[in-house]
């Protein structure tokens, strides 16, 4: 590994690290960066996974004041996590690379939907039996553990897909989904890079100074999320979900 990929590696771990604790799709800057320093597909995509997890667990540490009260609901998401990044990883050792890319766009593009519609969309369910709701529901379990399969296996805009599908089923504002967010993508990275580890292909220099960067940019994506209205917070999920698509669909 020169000093130029080294610092390249480094910058790209920065500016995804970042992105992924404000919205989601870190993964969109590092691994086309992986990519172009000439690592094959899988071998960018794990190695990416690897670098890239210790940047969300940054974040997570910086939202701790958004995640007081959501202890219990955290427990009994991470164990459907911990199963879902492990059946996604498992996934990418098995399947041809481009198995979830074709449905990936239209998943995402759906989350949009939901995070741009959310509060009307929450008016029109108040009162009925799909109301958003503080509870920890069989719905929000099962997006939580989805999400973790996609998370493990490529993990591109998982942040944005758990953000709008979220809003839709908890009653929480924005900075408290997204620091729930935070936790459970880091948590998926950890597993799925565990996972990695042991039986894939990581190129381990790389993976060091993403990971430097990622945890430079989870701190400083936390002071920046925090500070953002919802109304922005929105518009920003927006454009990085836009971007993840237009990249997904080329």
């Amino acid at each position: 590994m020169s000093t130029t990929d080294a610092v390249i590696a480094l910058l790209a771990g920065l500016w995804g690290g970042t992105i992924n604790t404000v919205v989601g799709s870190g993964t969109l800057v590092s691994f086309p960066v992986l990519l172009g320093l000439g690592l094959p597909p899988v071998v960018a995509n794990v190695t990416n996974t690897v670098g890239l997890f210790p940047g969300s667990l940054a974040g997570a540490w910086g939202y701790r004041r958004e995640l007081k009260g959501q202890g219990r609901r955290i427990a009994v998401l991470s164990g459907f996590t911990i199963a879902g990044s492990i059946g996604g990883a498992a996934l990418l050792l098995t399947l041809p690379p481009d198995a979830f890319e074709r449905v990936v766009p239209w998943l995402i593009a759906l989350a949009l939907v939901l995070v741009v519609g959310g509060p009307r969309f929450t008016a029109m369910l108040r009162n009925t039996r799909y109301a958003p709701t503080g509870r920890t529901t069989v719905g929000v379990v099962a997006v939580a553990a989805l999400c973790a399969v996609y998370g493990g296996y490529f993990g591109a805009a998982q942040g944005v897909l758990m953000m709008g599908f979220m809003g839709m089923l908890l009653a929480e504002d924005l900075q408290r989904l997204n620091a729930l967010k935070n936790v459970l993508t880091g948590l998926t990275n950890l597993v799925a890079a565990a996972v990695f580890a042991v039986v894939a292909d990581v190129q381990w220099g790389l993976a060091a100074m993403v990971a430097a960067g990622a945890i430079m940019g989870g701190l400083l994506g936390a002071r920046i999320g925090r500070r953002l209205p919802p109304a922005v917070l929105r518009g920003v999920i927006v454009v990085v979900g836009a971007a993840a698509m237009v990249s997904l669909l080329r």
